[in-house]
């Protein structure tokens, strides 16, 4: 096929443009449609997952309300380790925990419990689990330990109930000043329709308070 000069001379233009340029649209073109790629396997990946772990969290549920203990064991082990950094894993710490305590086995117990306050997503979690954790303690008489598990800088909805746990560590350990003030903190810093208030101040009439509600 003949060409005219202005259709040759734009000819050279291209084969010069692509010679300089075209290794880099090529690289560009391929690093797209890999990245295209990797996104789309990433969002399969993720939905894989979340259902993995929604499926091994309703496991977990029915093992705790059939009060298979080793079955309990076994999901919860599985949402740990797979899907420890999901929601899932502080969740199933909760329910693992109340399923061995339930069965009466509060050693086992501390065991998610402490997982929960090490690796769970999400504040909530952990202090939830601090809060059970110290409820344990405080059955098992291991009042400064309890104490300790409570020693954290906390805001928020949580602050009164850290409070009152203290209490009841102070008054159990035979500390009932210093019970009496955590339990006014926890008033102080509750909301005042909590249905707590009530509770916490007959903790204090108790100690020969005369606080108010």
């Amino acid at each position: 096929m003949a060409y005219d000069l202005e259709e040759q001379e734009q000819l050279e233009n291209l084969r010069a443009f692509w010679k300089k340029y075209g290794n880099f649209i090529l690289t560009v073109v391929i690093v797209v449609a890999l990245a295209a790629a990797g996104w789309g396997f990433w969002n399969r990946y993720q939905n894989s997952q979340a259902q993995e772990a929604a499926a091994a969290y309703q496991q977990l549920m029915q093992a705790a309300q059939a009060k298979d203990v080793a079955k309990v064991r076994e999901s919860a082990g599985v949402l740990f380790d797979r899907h420890g950094g999901s929601a899932y894993g502080g969740m199933a710490a909760l329910v693992a925990a109340r399923a061995y305590i339930d069965a009466g086995d509060a050693k086992a117990a501390k065991v998610p419990l402490r997982w929960a306050i090490d690796n769970a997503h999400g504040d909530e979690f952990r202090h939830v689990a601090r809060l059970r954790l110290a409820t344990v303690l405080l059955d098992e008489k291991a009042f400064d330990e309890g104490l300790k598990v409570l020693d954290v800088q906390v805001a928020g909805p949580y602050a009164a109930e850290y409070a009152d746990r203290r209490g009841d560590l102070l008054l159990e350990a035979g500390r009932a000043d210093e019970a009496r003030s955590a339990y006014q903190q926890a008033l102080d810093k509750l909301a005042p329709n909590s249905p707590l208030r009530r509770l916490i101040q007959l903790k204090l009439d108790a100690l020969g308070t005369g606080a108010a509600a």
